[in-house]
Formats: C-alpha cells, sequence, structure tokens
C-alpha cells in the first residue's frame, strides 16, 4: 500500500471543508476532526503552523496540516515513545530530544528522578513559542525546567557536533518530508549511535503498519544498519487514526529482556504517580506483534 502525502509535500493538507481537519493516511483513506475554532495560524520560515479547538481532543497542535498533538490524547504518543527505554533503563540521567518542540516528550522524561539534564534540539522556534502559548496541559512546564537546555537549529548539524554522550535519544519528529527528511537516513541513525552510551536507547515513532508499509520497512532498515538491537513495537495513537509503530534502537539495550512485574516495581520505585497509558502490562504487550506485522518487520 503506497504511503499519503508527507509535510512538505505539495498539496499535503486538503481539508475536506474549512471546519474538518483532514488527516491523509493515504490517497485513498483518512478520516476528519471537526474545528471549533482555529485559534492561531500563521506560516512559520519552515512550515504552516495550526493550533484549532476540537470537542473530542480540546487544543490540537497541527504543521504542514498534519495533526502533531492534542490536549486530550497526548499521552497515548508520549508516554510510549519515552518510557518503553526510560523504564528499560537502569538509570537514565541524560536525555536528547530531537524534535519535540510541544514539550511533552521532556516531560515525560521528567518523570524519572535520575533525569539530570534534557537537551531539545527543535528547528523552528515558534513550535516551542506557540507550545508556550497554548500547550501547557501537554508540556506542563518542561519547557522551563532548569533541567532542561533548548537548541533551536539543525537537529542533524546538533548531532554530529555535539561531544555529548546520551543514555535516551527521543526523536520526537514530523514524519519523513520537508525539514525532517534527513532525519530518517542511515547516516542520522548512525550519528545518534555514535552518541549514546553502551546501555543507551533511541526511540521514534515511524508510520502506521497497515497505512504506511513501506516507511515501516525503510525505516526499520535503517536503523538495523545502525544499532544492534532494533525492536519495534505498537501502540495506538487516536489522534494518528489508530495502531501505530514505534521501535526502540540500541547497542545493548533490549526492551524485551525485561518483564512486566520489574517495569511495575520501577514505576513505583521511582515515584512515577501520573502515567495514564504505560504499565508493566503495557510494556509487553506493546512488544506482542500481529502476525501481518511480524511479517513486515522481520
Amino acid at each position: 500500500m503506497a504511503d499519503g502525502p508527507r509535510p512538505g509535500d505539495a498539496g499535503a493538507a486538503r481539508d475536506l471543508a474549512p471546519d474538518l481537519m483532514t488527516e491523509q493516511l493515504t490517497d485513498d483513506w483518512g478520516f476528519y476532526i471537526r474545528s471549533a475554532r482555529c485559534i492561531e495560524r500563521f506560516q512559520s520560515a519552515l512550515q504552516a503552523v495550526e493550533v484549532h479547538e476540537s470537542v473530542p481532543f480540546g487544543k490540537l497542535f497541527r504543521l504542514d496540516g498534519h495533526f502533531m498533538t492534542s490536549e486530550g490524547d497526548e499521552f497515548f504518543y508520549h508516554e510510549n515513545l519515552v518510557h518503553l527505554a526510560a523504564l528499560s533503563h537502569p538509570g537514565p540521567e541524560r536525555a536528547l530530544i530531537v524534535g519535540g518542540g510541544d514539550g511533552g516528550s521532556a516531560e515525560e522524561l521528567f518523570k524519572h528522578p535520575s533525569i539530570r539534564a534534557v537537551t531539545l534540539a527543535e528547528i523552528d522556534a515558534s513550535v516551542v513559542d506557540i507550545s508556550r502559548k497554548y500547550l501547557g496541559s501537554v508540556h506542563r512546564g518542561a519547557l522551563d525546567d532548569p533541567r532542561l537546555e533548548l537548541v533551536i537549529g539543525d537537529g542533524f548539524g546538533f548531532v554530529e557536533t555535539t561531544a555529548e554522550r546520551y543514555d535516551l535519544i527521543v526523536l520526537d519528529l514530523t514524519d519523513p518530508g520537508g525539514p525532517s527528511e534527513l532525519l530518517y537516513t542511515r547516516d542520522f541513525y548512525r550519528a545518534c549511535a555514535a552518541r549514546l552510551d553502551p546501555q543507551g536507547a533511541l526511540t521514534l515513532h515511524i508510520a502506521s503498519p497497515i497505512a504506511h508499509r513501506q516507511r515501516v520497512r525503510e525505516t526499520l532498515a535503517n536503523l538495523r544498519s545502525a544499532f544492534r538491537i532494533v525492536t519495534p513495537y505498537l501502540t495506538s495513537v487516536p489522534l494518528y487514526g489508530g495502531m501505530w509503530m514505534m521501535a526502540c534502537a540500541s547497542a545493548g539495550l533490549d526492551p524485551a529482556s525485561v518483564a512486566a512485574d520489574e517495569i511495575d516495581r520501577r514505576i513505583a520505585s521511582r515515584g512515577i504517580a501520573s502515567l495514564q497509558y504505560y504499565n508493566g502490562d503495557m510494556h509487553r504487550a506493546a512488544l506482542a506483534l500481529p502476525n501481518f506485522v511480524r511479517e513486515l518487520v522481520r
């Protein structure tokens, strides 16, 4: 099945009507969310930025006509993107987020008391600005946490030039296309691998394993060129249309080796009390792949 429009593509945003925000998964398949009110819309130097009020999800953030995050369902995405690796790690201290200007991934990382420093490399300052203005229930103050270093600029360039090493790297990106195109390549994954400690791990979202099968294959192949252990996993993200694939990649950390009761023990011992999605059973469930997905990712 062919992939659909991507951020940066001509005509990527083709809403069914002015108040029907439309996400096209492919040319033949998509869904809509009604905008109760457009709060703000503008063109930054890099992309089209929008914030809407919606009935099902509250404030909803779009880039280039694609749904990024919302108040109502952000935990489906951010908790799964961060905690599968962070809870598999015995004690992460330093983390890098590439993208993630809404602050949701940073907020999840700061739930781990061992985290001493998070660097957030975001290419578009307007994403951070609009998130501070409207998306406080997504970042919950994480964008102004003293442990956060905000770097505005190209993520690839930052990874290539920094001398820091990290326990976790979180790629909280738009789909491949436009500013993020190079951040899905073998060269970038190899640059990230060089910045991780031996037990460190990288996580990222990939695509729908139903609508974007070729994108899933290509991304996993690129990850496997850079990392010894690549673990694809599944979650549900309502804002993205349902089943969604993520991956954890590492030289030495294997999330599949951590039992459900150990995940629950770590959540309790770290004092993480505000998770809406993630627990030991969900950790194991994310790694359980249907047969059609096993065939896709093998």
